[in-house]
């Protein structure tokens, strides 16, 4: 059977969507396919296994397409695939057993696309986007998309992780607390706790409910997601920009929180007096400039040597770093021999 020799396969695999992208030694791309979230802390091991499949699928036709080895095997059938280093940065990965499920998920999807590879590696999503944002040089990443986490890298290439634990527990300041937040608010001022919001009048259109007792019953029922909950935080930033002062404070502790986050990472690295990058990520930061605001703000306070990289690149492009990165070393290691 001929196997169609690809380079690099990198997946960047978060909370919202996956993104896989197959490209040669110079960066250049083959194939790109893109598919629903592939958390499989969020939508179950078997739901992730199929959208990672579905966005690698999309990869491998689209390479398929330009080039012509990759027509049919010996067979007749469709290609088999050999993959010199596949890298897979993968959100849900922040414990040795989450790191036996979703290698085991990654397995058993390249086995089931008939892809062979030579040398696999799988990380959180982050640490990824982090080497690839910094280049190798120390940095701060805050990432808060649909969950939200914190990563550094020092000067020795010590790393360290703040936040991340799953939107049962942590996830503060993302898309997802945010609109969990939100939800809260618009409950709280209908028992008279809490002060009357605009959010109501966004939240329960944009849900198609009518009253806020139906809402309780949404939260509670088979419609409720992470991801539809994570759809709530623009409304949040909406009501903002009308001066609503819930939503006004919802986002503020957003950003604290994740200031936070950042702050952790920084004082475990000892980073604290040394010059930096921090780099902002995720739906979030990238798109409420009051969350964004606030983060950068406590930081430059905090620690007044960090340059804050205003660069919004795909976390995919850290992947691929990490994956040609590899490849260069592997590079040279034959060339020494």
């Amino acid at each position: 059977m001929t196997a169609v020799h690809i380079p690099l396969l990198a997946v960047d695999g978060g909370g919202t969507k996956c993104l896989a992208v197959l490209t040669d030694r110079s960066k250049r791309t083959l194939g790109a396919g893109r598919a629903g979230s592939c958390n499989y802390q969020g939508i179950g091991r078997e739901a992730a296994a199929r959208e990672l499949a579905a966005a690698i699928s999309q990869a491998l036709a689209e390479a398929a397409g330009r080039l012509p080895a990759a027509a049919t095997d010996d067979s007749g059938s469709g290609a088999a695939w050999e993959v010199e280093c596949a890298v897979f940065g993968l959100a849900g990965l922040d414990t040795e057993h989450d790191r036996q499920v979703i290698t085991g998920m990654v397995r058993d999807v390249l086995e089931m696309l008939r892809i062979r590879v030579r040398h696999l590696i799988v990380e959180n999503d982050g640490f990824a986007a982090l080497l690839g944002a910094t280049n190798g040089e120390p940095g701060i990443l805050v990432i808060a998309g649909t969950g939200s986490i914190a990563f550094g890298v020092n000067r020795a290439g010590e790393t360290a992780r703040a936040g991340g634990w799953g939107h049962r527990v942590g996830d503060e300041g993302s898309g997802y607390w945010i609109g969990k937040q939100a939800i809260m608010a618009v409950l709280k001022a209908a028992d008279g706790r809490g002060e009357p919001t605009l959010l109501e009048s966004l939240l329960l259109p944009h849900l198609g409910l009518d009253r806020v007792d139906q809402l309780f019953n949404w939260t509670y029922g088979p419609d409720y997601s992470v991801e539809k909950v994570g759809e709530l935080s623009p409304f949040v930033s909406q009501a903002a920009d009308s001066q609503d002062r819930v939503a006004a404070s919802i986002l503020e502790a957003a950003g604290e929180e994740l200031f936070l986050a950042a702050r952790a990472v920084i004082e475990r690295l000892r980073m604290k007096e040394q010059p930096f990058k921090m780099i902002l990520q995720g739906g979030v930061l990238q798109n409420d400039e009051r969350v964004r605001r606030i983060v950068i703000e406590h930081a430059r306070r905090y620690t007044p040597q960090v340059t804050i990289d205003k660069a919004q690149n795909d976390p995919i492009f850290g992947v691929i770093a990490k994956g040609l990165a590899y490849l260069e070393k592997r590079a040279g290691e034959s060339e020494e021999v």
